[in-house]
């Protein structure tokens, strides 16, 4: 299929590795040209080369931190007028509730909800003038179904949709959707890493962990960043402006629901 948007410019956060970078592939390989983010500017700089290499499509790398001022500020100078965004930032580490800092909690709010909010704020109104737009936020499954330990993470990004919900509506009549992807487990570095703390707190070893998670998924797997992408590059496309403020699982199945 033709997704309808080559030529678009597109931002893709936190994408030198994981879901965005599944995202920027798919992105490219429909023909945007892509803005890449990631705050290793080696392992960015990599990433780009591959899926420009992989695609031909124009990829340009912008090392930083999106969580602050100067961040946004560096990816925004190199494309001022994207026509599609994707939010993405790493969550808080799993940790009891209870042990949570205030300082914690901020610190979790303001890379997962209100960095985000800013990007938007930053770019809708472009967007709605140019008369295309396309938000897409990678949040979490944990917005619809508890995962204990990740508390701040959920609450986060619940808020994030919460606060969208009505720009969401206010800007659809101009072309311009925000839509939202929850992701269930993938194979990630950043689940890797967060299989062996939430193995720890369980007492048993990361591929016993591992195993558990994979056979309470009905899929039996964990999900893999090239499909996430192709999700995120169908929302971005130009078949998709029907469709604004919702909230897509891909989990595998493992949130048991019938609606």
């Amino acid at each position: 299929m033709d997704l309808g948007i080559a030529g678009r410019k597109a931002i893709v956060c936190a994408s030198s590795k994981g879901l965005g970078k599944g995202c920027a592939r798919a992105l490219a390989e429909a023909g945007c040209e892509v803005v890449m983010n990631g705050r290793n500017a080696d392992v960015l700089e990599a990433a780009a080369k591959e899926i420009a290499a992989a695609t031909g499509a124009k990829i340009t790398p912008v090392a930083c931190d999106v969580g602050t001022e100067e961040g946004r500020k560096a990816l925004l100078s190199v494309c001022p007028a994207p026509d599609i965004l994707v939010n993405n930032n790493g969550g808080p580490p799993p940790k009891d509730f209870r042990q949570i800092s205030r300082e914690e909690m901020i610190a979790g709010l303001d890379a997962n909800m209100m960095t985000p909010i800013i990007l938007v704020q930053s770019v809708i109104d472009g967007m709605a003038e140019r008369g295309f737009g396309r938000i897409i936020d990678i949040t979490s499954a944990s917005v619809r179904t508890s995962l204990v330990g990740l508390d701040l993470s959920s609450g986060a990004r619940a808020g994030l949709t919460a606060f969208l919900a009505a720009a969401a509506r206010q800007f659809v009549d101009r072309n311009v959707t925000i839509n939202h992807i929850l992701p269930g487990v993938f194979d990630t570095d950043r689940i890797a890493s967060a299989t062996g703390r939430m193995a720890a707190m369980k007492g048993i070893t990361p591929e016993e962990f591992r195993r558990q998670r994979e056979a309470g998924i009905p899929a039996k797997r964990f999900g893999t960043a090239d499909e996430f992408g192709k999700l995120c590059a169908f929302l971005a496309s130009a078949h998709a402006g029907y469709i604004t403020g919702q909230s897509f699982l891909i989990d595998g199945g493992a949130f048991n629901t019938v609606i």
